[in-house]
């Protein structure tokens, strides 16, 4: 078998990826969501998770203020505001108001989770690296909470719930219900 040459934007042969509400603390007093594709688990121990951040963002910004964030984690049902939050800045618009974001107090640090999560971690950074235009923000997990009853040993759920997978622009993907288990 040959391969040719991708003529796409190279990343996208690397999606669909989870897409996650980044909430953070800003410095005139306002909460910030911003949704993020570009985003993994890094390490067992310490819990990490990484976040590309582009430099020129509010979101920036606001992490460079208040060092803390929580990732949550939506329903594929929120596909619609979900691409609406990611199409304005938040320097130009109080999403929270905006989007009316009903947003409840975190267990852990002081930025607030999204009630219509289905799953949160708090986390706080806990490192940072520049890379192109971006900075990727290691955020060290503090506490993880998800919705009863959609979740077991192996992560979600999908006969019961599911999640969005960014594709590019307005395209979302969703995960089949079903496991499939690789031999040993």
């Amino acid at each position: 078998m040959q391969f040719i040459e991708y003529k796409g934007v190279f990343y996208r042969l690397l999606h669909p990826r989870l897409t996650i509400l980044l909430i953070t603390q800003c410095p005139n007093g306002r909460v910030n969501v911003m949704p993020a594709s570009w985003n993994m688990p890094i390490s067992e121990e310490p819990p990490t998770i990484g976040v590309a951040v582009y430099r020129e963002t509010y979101t920036y910004q606001c992490l460079n203020y208040h060092p803390e964030a929580t990732i949550n984690v939506p329903n594929i049902d929120s596909v619609d505001l979900v691409y609406k939050l990611g199409s304005v800045s938040g320097k130009d618009v109080d999403k929270v108001r905006e989007f009316r974001l009903e947003l409840v107090p975190s267990d852990v640090v002081k930025v607030p989770t999204w009630k219509g999560a289905i799953a949160v971690y708090e986390t706080r950074v806990m490192n940072r690296l520049d890379v192109g235009e971006s900075t990727l923000f290691v955020f060290e997990v503090l506490k993880v909470k998800v919705r009863p009853g959609i979740a077991d040993e192996w992560g979600f759920d999908f006969g019961k719930v599911n999640i969005p997978l960014h594709g590019a622009g307005r395209v979302f993907h969703r995960v089949e219900a079903r496991k499939l288990f690789a031999r040993r």
